[in-house]
């Protein structure tokens, strides 16, 4: 069962289902019981608990003949899901393999891909280079296609954040 209830303070207007022993109108806040609450409507659907309140929204606005002419709910969203295409058509419309991508992304997401992030790779510079200075990390970095500027500034920030200490020009972790 499904009440479209009102709220006396601010005249919000909401859909509850069951009977709760208390509501909270979503406009103000107001907490009041399920029992003192006005029901403008029961109905056995959630869906004719929101075309009702959307009709009484659109009769307080003096929209009630323009809603009239609206399709119910279950209809507007019956013609949604068919209008719209899902995302392995789009892909494959702009000449993308949904399969190659959908398993990109999962890759991507669970670290299985075996990619490395940039700043990963100017910390392995730092353990796996001797005395590692500062143009050697760069160079180690660029080797593996982290930008100088990029390479530069993570050190920076690493130093800064103390996860890194520098001391006449070599770099060391922390």
């Amino acid at each position: 069962m499904y009440s479209v209830v009102g709220c006396t303070d601010c005249s919000a207007l909401w859909v509850i289902e069951g009977r709760p022993e208390t509501s909270q109108c979503p406009r103000c806040g107001k907490r009041r019981q399920f029992d003192l609450l006005r029901k403008f409507a029961q109905t056995e659907t959630a869906d004719a608990a929101r075309q009702a309140r959307a009709a009484m929204l659109a009769e307080r606005q003096d929209l009630g003949e323009a809603f009239d002419g609206l399709d119910s709910y279950a209809e507007m969203e019956a013609a949604v899901s068919e209008a719209v295409i899902d995302d392995d058509e789009y892909l494959e419309s702009k000449g993308v393999d949904s399969d190659e991508a959908a398993d990109a992304g999962r890759r991507a997401t669970e670290g299985a891909g075996g990619s490395t992030s940039r700043e990963e790779i100017v910390r392995a510079a730092l353990v796996e280079l001797d005395d590692p200075d500062e143009e050697a990390i760069v160079e180690y970095a660029a080797e593996r296609g982290v930008p100088e500027k990029y390479t530069r500034r993570a050190l920076s920030s690493l130093v800064r954040a103390g996860d890194v200490s520098e001391n006449r020009g070599t770099y060391r972790l922390v």
